[in-house]
């Protein structure tokens, strides 16, 4: 486990579908005292329509205008360098067994509370029948695992980015009580 960088301001929290993205980040951001941002929320409008990318990304470019944010997200491809000012990529790479477990049972639960995640959308039970991965999450989760992994292995050895890469949930728990406990040190 990497230890908190210093000072931790404009973090982004990446990993593969059903990672725990956004719950780690809004509690970091909690921890750190500044705002949390879904990228998913930006990108997806309602009906679950990816909205115009100028209009997402000027969405995106304003919610990260201060000096400290967190992000989670995997939109890449829709960035532009919007958040070319990262100082901490937090990788979630978690083994493809415990994604997927969460994976499903945040999707049953949501299919079965019909809770709305952004905008009306919510997520369907009857999108676990599908064979089309971009329908189906449980499906995208599983034939993304490998190349997220690839992807952000990339930026390990990348010099000009700090990524802490944290392997279990139980990992990314002590490195957030360790950023918790350092901010009440300072």
């Amino acid at each position: 486990m990497t230890r908190p960088s210093t000072p931790l301001r404009r973090v982004r929290v990446v990993g593969t579908t059903g990672s725990g993205k956004t719950t780690f980040a809004r509690r970091l951001a909690g921890v750190l005292g500044v705002p949390h941002v879904e990228l998913d929320e930006v990108f997806w409008g309602p009906g679950w329509v990816k909205r115009d990318p100028d209009e997402a990304l000027a969405d995106v470019r304003a919610r990260t205008a201060g000096p400290g944010w967190v992000t989670d997200g995997n939109w890449d491809s829709r960035l532009g360098g919007a958040l070319d000012t990262t100082d901490t990529v937090v990788w979630l790479d978690y083994p493809r067994r415990v994604v997927m477990g969460r994976v499903v049972r945040r999707t049953l639960w949501r299919g079965i509370t019909r809770r709305e995640l952004w905008h009306g959308n919510r997520e369907r039970l009857s999108s676990l029948l599908s064979s089309d991965p971009h329908q189906n999450v449980v499906l995208w989760a599983w034939r993304t695992h490998g190349s997220r992994a690839t992807q952000y292995a990339a930026l390990v050895d990348a010099p000009d980015c700090h990524v802490v890469r944290l392997r279990s949930p139980r990992e990314a728990e002590r490195w957030v009580r360790a950023v918790a406990a350092a901010r009440t040190r300072h």
